[in-house]
């Protein structure tokens, strides 16, 4: 548990139990429903939809999940159109642009996870894929998530340059909108091989092929509170649950670890 986090919890003492670690659940019909709007990168899909309903056992409060590109929801917030009350990007840079652009408070960056990738592909049509087999006419479709705005997509790229392929396969590939959809290219056929994240790899029958870390530069992933947030207080019991030991056992499977501290 964090340093200062019961000295939160005091200040909600109607909420608690004398043993229990988060509010206890709401069970006052009168109670008016709580609920958190949570923004994350689409590689934590399966990690925090399971992450959300463990929290909400925990807390009573409902947690509502828009996953998509981290440069897209960076955009968003960053113009104002959507009030997100924590927001899990994929890298750590885009937290660092909204706290410059004055939409986040520097002190609520937390560092969250170190992402991994990995090739993608049907075990069915061939034994292993090595960074050389994607040259081969064998492979025509290689879908990676569009290394513009998604931070999956620009370490996919990196890797196909240190590999020294990213010419010769650059007319293959198939850019999807962030790394979920390159997820379901892979699945649906229409591809023959993706550079996907680990995470969403853990619940695909595909074969999956990690990418040495040191082929890209690091997925340093970490979140944020945005300033447009009305849920403040809830979206602190939110990232604690991330950080227990609970939290952190749910993250742990689905392939994330903590980044090692500097």
């Amino acid at each position: 548990m964090k340093a200062g986090y019961c000295a939160l919890l005091l200040g909600t003492i109607s909420f608690l139990s004398a043993c229990s670690s988060f509010p206890a659940q709401q069970n006052d019909e009168s109670s008016s429903a709580e609920e958190l709007h949570v923004a994350a990168a689409s590689d934590l899909y399966h990690a925090f939809t399971e992450l959300g309903k463990g929290f909400e056992e925990e807390t009573g409060i409902e947690v509502t999940f828009s996953f998509g590109s981290t440069g897209q929801i960076t955009q968003q917030i960053e113009q104002g159109a959507s009030s997100y009350d924590v927001f899990a990007a994929a890298h750590e840079s885009y937290i660092d642009r909204l706290i410059k652009s004055g939409v986040m408070d520097k002190d609520t960056k937390e560092r969250y996870a170190l992402g991994r990738i990995g090739l993608m592909y049907d075990s069915g049509t061939y034994e292993t894929v090595t960074p050389k087999d994607l040259t081969e006419k064998n492979i025509e479709r290689i879908a990676i998530a569009n290394p513009d705005h998604a931070p999956y997509g620009k370490a996919a790229k990196e890797a196909l340059k240190t590999w020294g392929i990213w010419d010769e396969v650059e007319e293959k590939l198939v850019i999807g909108e962030n790394i979920r959809q390159t997820l379901q290219y892979v699945e649906s056929g229409n591809v023959e091989v993706g550079i996907v994240a680990v995470a969403l790899s853990k619940q695909s029958s595909l074969s999956f092929e990690p990418i040495h870390s040191e082929d890209h530069e690091p997925l340093l992933q970490a979140l944020g509170v945005p300033n447009r947030s009305g849920q403040k207080e809830e979206a602190k019991w939110f990232i604690d649950y991330m950080f227990s030991d609970e939290g952190q056992a749910i993250m742990n499977n689905y392939g994330f670890s903590l980044p090692e501290e500097e």
